[in-house]
């Protein structure tokens, strides 16, 4: 199985628990207190949803879907407007892993390679657009 197939599968596993989308923001939130400010103001049932989509994205992405989203949401997340220093996507993805690591029953060291193959190739467009 690639690399792609396995997180797929993994994330519906993911996004068949509950509480996964909850999980994820507790641990993001308690990684940094600039995470926490930067979501001070945030309407949290739109942003899980926008968690969710934006996690599709990137996988689709290391699909070989093109990258327009990635670079678009790398624009709304640039120094210029939500200003996201690209540390913070370093958070995310230890925060990510963490969370998938918990709700995936088949969670092990492969897919955790596979989620960070796929990760990191779509964080480095988003990042690009700081």
């Amino acid at each position: 199985m690639n690399a792609t197939d396995r997180v797929m599968q993994s994330y519906g596993r993911c996004c068949a628990s509950p509480d996964f989308f909850d999980s994820f923001y507790r641990h993001f939130l308690a990684s940094s207190p600039e995470v926490r400010g930067k979501f001070a103001n945030t309407d949290m049932s739109g942003q899980k949803l926008l968690l969710r989509q934006g996690i599709l994205n990137l996988v689709m992405h290391a699909r070989g879907m093109p990258d327009t989203k990635l670079r678009a949401l790398g624009c709304s997340h640039s120094r210029a407007a939500m200003d996201i220093r690209p540390e913070l996507y370093d958070l995310w993805q230890q925060a990510l892993l963490l969370t998938i690591s918990e709700h995936d029953p088949e969670y092990c060291s492969e897919t955790r390679s596979a989620w960070n193959a796929v990760l990191d190739k779509g964080i480095a467009v988003i990042k690009a657009g700081y």
